[in-house]
């Protein structure tokens, strides 16, 4: 659905919540965020800005990001008030309003009331629902506004009007029937809140799988792993505010608008000589006399008449009906105060930078979800923005399993392994931007195994553990993981790192989302980016899908039909210019130093088979992956 940058959104939470014991309904948990969370969620992709009514907790209402407008009418007007404050301060000519109690409004909500505002020239258009064999229901709180109506509303309630249905009884209103009856529910006491969360509760593992045919664990392709994590797996909805410099690699959460047009005038684009365009000579060499000098940041009052130019400097605001720069280095100088162009030098309108022509104001400068990168902030200061609204950092924890593993510094028995995994993961969780708890090693042991996943779900968002999921774990870890929550354990037509193990646990009242990763340290770091990372990033609200290349195999590879496969390779250049890649040896999944040699990955599909020289395949590039 795309967004409609003539209409702002205000959601209505200044009510009193008598009906839910006189607390802020808005802020009330539900289904892992807050009631304002969800509808904010549902609005933003809908409209160019979006701002909350309320009349406490401001500063926790501010958290989400947004402007918080409270009542300014004198005397609890009810959602009326929020109405008349939003649209005083509402800069679009529309605006759109919603409860905050109402998580489960329509994703077209604000297209479709404006649709039918415009189609039938309308003052007001609202939602209306119609159950079976009753009479239409409207919802004058869910309601798009032509904010110019200000002052017919103010007026209203200047005369002691308080009815939500009462101040447009005189304009033209406009219903749009939706059939979703539960969508426009308003969740007044806390026990409907209770029932409402468990009866929406988040899907199960088995919801997920029962929708793929020939569902089978023990012989599970990689796509369809990957699409069961998506669509299991939910994003986290905490925002929060933070300097711009601080907001480098973190995520935006909320779409920035500019608030001012760049550049803001029409200006020059070199140093030279701004001129009219029209006094330029198709035959023969134009003579200008020069009238004044225009600096970058000191804008000329001169306006050139004809004949006439002005010399202006790189930045320099375009006088008054000049529409073209020669730069210095083309004209001839005859004395002090003129200068002479030869014909064909330039063509009207060069070397002019527009107002706006790099953004205008209104417009979207970045969108929600953009992992913010240095190009962005310096995008950003030259909109004067010093806040930035982003997600809040994804917590995960992560340790290893097995009795064999040491950690650095500890000395190696007979049969023992110095614990890589552990540093190997928490490159790639920090490259990701994750606030990391590292839970070292945990051995083979049921009640330690627990006590860590207890430990970890009760403080992070996520969890990732390395080894324990192959065929030969023990027992205790699929009774532990199953009595914990709703983990299931794969095996995957891939190679490297077929066992994997994903899920949700809980504990004491707090619930994590697991990736349980083999213990091989290749197929670590192929289950992670493969897997586990997608997952992460999509919980952080991030848009950074897995990017691959088509590159030429520098040699014959050997590769089975039916499952997928990921080798380590070497992207390199031969004599022409050309990227080809190569393997880089052998591929044993405990063979760590490849991972170091290698610079890609090469990603050979369930459906291809060998591979010849010279035929092109995907690949991963390691460098700048987060």
């Amino acid at each position: 659905m795309q967004k409609n940058e003539q209409i702002s959104a205000l959601i209505l939470a200044g009510g009193r919540g008598s009906r839910m014991g006189h607390v802020d309904k808005g802020l009330q948990p539900f289904q892992g965020a807050t009631m304002v969370a969800h509808v904010l969620e549902r609005l933003a992709p809908q409209v160019g800005a979006i701002a909350i009514n309320a009349n406490q907790n401001l500063a926790r209402y501010e958290a989400f990001g947004v402007p918080v407008w409270p009542d300014e009418t004198t005397g609890f007007a009810g959602p009326l008030a929020g109405l008349e404050a939003g649209m005083r301060h509402c800069a679009t000519p529309y605006m759109v309003t919603a409860p905050c109690d109402s998580p489960f409004l329509p994703r077209d909500l604000a297209a479709r009331l404006f649709h039918a505002l415009q189609s039938q020239r309308a003052d007001v258009a609202l939602a209306v629902t119609q159950e079976v064999g009753m009479r239409k229901q409207p919802h004058p709180v869910f309601c798009l506004v032509k904010t110019r109506l200000l002052q017919v509303l103010s007026s209203y309630l200047a005369e002691g009007g308080r009815k939500m249905d009462g101040w447009y009884a005189d304009l033209k209103v406009a219903e749009v029937q939706f059939d979703d009856n539960d969508a426009f529910r308003n969740i007044n006491t806390l026990d409907e809140l209770h029932s409402l969360d468990t009866a929406r509760a988040p899907k199960r593992l088995h919801d997920v799988t029962s929708c793929l045919s020939g569902y089978d664990p023990d012989a599970l392709p990689v796509r369809d792993a990957q699409r069961i994590i998506r669509e299991f797996v939910s994003p986290i909805a905490s925002i929060e505010k933070v300097a711009l410099r601080a907001a480098l690699d973190r995520v935006l959460a909320r779409d920035i608008t500019s608030p001012i047009s760049v550049p803001a005038h029409d200006n020059s684009a070199m140093d030279g000589f701004a001129l009219r365009g029209a006094d330029l000579r198709a035959d023969g060499p134009t003579t200008l006399k020069v009238v004044d000098t225009v600096y970058a940041g000191r804008p000329s009052g001169a306006t050139p008449a004809a004949g006439e130019c002005v010399r202006i400097m790189t930045g320099g605001v375009m006088p008054a009906g000049c529409d073209s720069v020669v730069p210095q280095e083309f004209v001839a100088r005859i004395g002090e105060a003129d200068i002479t162009v030869d014909a064909g030098v330039i063509r009207v309108g060069d070397n002019r930078r527009f107002a706006g022509e790099d953004l205008m104001a209104g417009s979207a400068a970045l969108k929600k979800g953009r992992i913010i990168r240095p190009a962005d902030l310096g995008l950003l200061a030259s909109l004067g923005i010093a806040e930035v609204p982003v997600q809040r950092r994804l917590r995960v924890a992560f340790f290893s399993t097995g009795d064999e593993l040491r950690s650095i510094g500890e000395p190696l028995d007979a049969g023992c392994v110095y614990d890589s995994n552990r540093y190997t993961l928490y490159g790639m969780l920090q490259r990701l931007g994750c606030d990391i708890i590292d839970m070292g090693v945990v051995k083979d042991d049921p009640q330690a195994l627990e006590e860590a996943l207890r430990n970890a779900c009760e403080n992070a968002d996520a969890i990732v553990t390395s080894g324990g999921v192959s065929v030969g774990a023990a027992d205790y870890t699929r009774d532990i993981m199953a009595r914990l929550g709703d983990v299931t354990f794969w095996k995957i037509g891939m190679r490297p790192g077929r066992p994997l193990a994903f899920g949700k646990i809980n504990s004491n009242g707090h619930s994590a989302f697991l990736f349980g990763l083999p213990g091989n340290p290749v197929a670590v770091m192929v289950s992670f980016y493969f897997f586990a990372r997608a997952a992460l990033l999509y919980m952080m609200g991030a848009d950074a899908p897995l990017p691959l290349l088509k590159v030429k195999s520098a040699a014959a590879i050997r590769k089975k039909t039916g499952r997928t496969e990921y080798q380590r390779g070497i992207l390199a250049h031969d004599a022409n210019g050309g990227q080809h890649v190569s393997i880089t040896g052998s591929q044993g999944s405990g063979i760590l130093r490849s991972m170091s040699e290698a610079n890609c990955m090469v990603v050979l599909h369930d459906e291809q088979g060998n591979v010849a020289a010279g035929d092109l395949v995907d690949v991963m590039l390691f460098e700048g992956l987060v």
